[in-house]
């Protein structure tokens, strides 16, 4: 069986990316790891170049600046590390530039892999979501966040990165058939000093709105401000290791307290309801679920 990993990259050094953490999260799964690095404002391309991982294959790209609308220009990013994956690898491994995979979920990640290997039908494998928000203890635990997604999708030239890349389909846009791993994705996007954090903010934006729209939209001060968020849950649990060195740097404060909710009331009853029954009214699931 083999495994190819592909992530894309530009402006990454920047923005403080932990990109090199998800890299090597993924390297004991992987064959080879291809990079789509966009040419970059800053340092991105020789940052890749330095991990010095033999399995790492890097691409050069130009991102097209004209596809905001949505999103699309990550997803068209995507599918280009994707097509770039060896043609005889049987699963892709995805994983973006802000998330890692927990070395105790290895296991769980291969078996699944290996089960459904003759089993044409199934098109993906499912991935649990951690959010991490403001720091490295917090876990944001609202709608806002999605609590799952495709992150490995079988080698098969009929499937592309769907919308803004969070997730994939068929080329046809019908959902892929999936089965669940029960492993986690660890996501980072919401861990960094605040001046790296509205970087990235303002980075962001300009992959989804013209110039105007960020201009009169997205707040220009020099730091992001953690303290607008609906909820928060404390984390308790380990870290990937891979993480540990990133989160003793840690060099900024964030203090909230998790029983404070922001919510309005339809949100509140919501919130409330999913916690109780383990259930998520109206979620919006980008795959069709195959029950084992």
């Amino acid at each position: 069986m083999k495994v190819s990993g592909f992530t894309i990259a530009r402006n990454v050094v920047r923005a403080d990316y932990p990109l090199e953490e998800a890299i090597r999260s993924i390297e004991p799964l992987c064959h080879e790891i291809i990079v789509a690095v966009g040419k970059s404002d800053d340092n991105t391309r020789e940052f890749v170049q330095s991990l010095n991982i033999d399995k790492l294959i890097i691409i050069e790209t130009v991102w097209d600046d004209s596809l905001r609308e949505g999103g699309k220009v990550l997803a068209d990013e995507t599918n280009k590390a994707l097509k770039a994956c060896s043609a005889d690898s049987d699963w892709l491994f995805y994983i973006q530039a802000d998330e890692c995979i927990h070395e105790n979920d290895y296991e769980k990640i291969v078996n699944a892999m290996t089960e459904n290997l003759e089993d044409k039908n199934v098109e993906g494998l499912l991935f649990k979501y951690r959010h991490f928000y403001g720091s490295y203890d917090y876990l944001g635990d609202s709608r806002r966040w999605y609590n799952n997604e495709i992150r490995i999708i079988r080698n098969n030239s009929n499937i592309k990165s769907w919308k803004d890349a969070q997730g994939f389909r068929n080329l046809d846009n019908t959902k892929l058939k999936v089965v669940n791993t029960n492993a986690y994705i660890y996501h980072y996007g919401w861990v960094k000093h605040p001046k790296e954090q509205q970087i990235k903010q303002l980075q962001f934006h300009k992959l989804w709105h013209n110039d105007d729209y960020v201009a009169a939209n997205i707040a220009t001060s020099e730091e992001f401000d953690y303290s607008m968020v609906d909820s928060l849950h404390q984390f308790k649990d380990e870290h990937p290791k891979i993480m540990v060195n990133r989160i003793q740097r840690m060099n900024w404060s964030f203090d909230i307290d998790p029983t404070k909710k922001n919510f309005g009331l339809k949100n509140r009853f919501l919130y409330w309801f999913e916690k109780v029954f383990n259930i998520r009214i109206g979620e919006y699931k980008n795959y069709i679920l195959i029950k084992r």
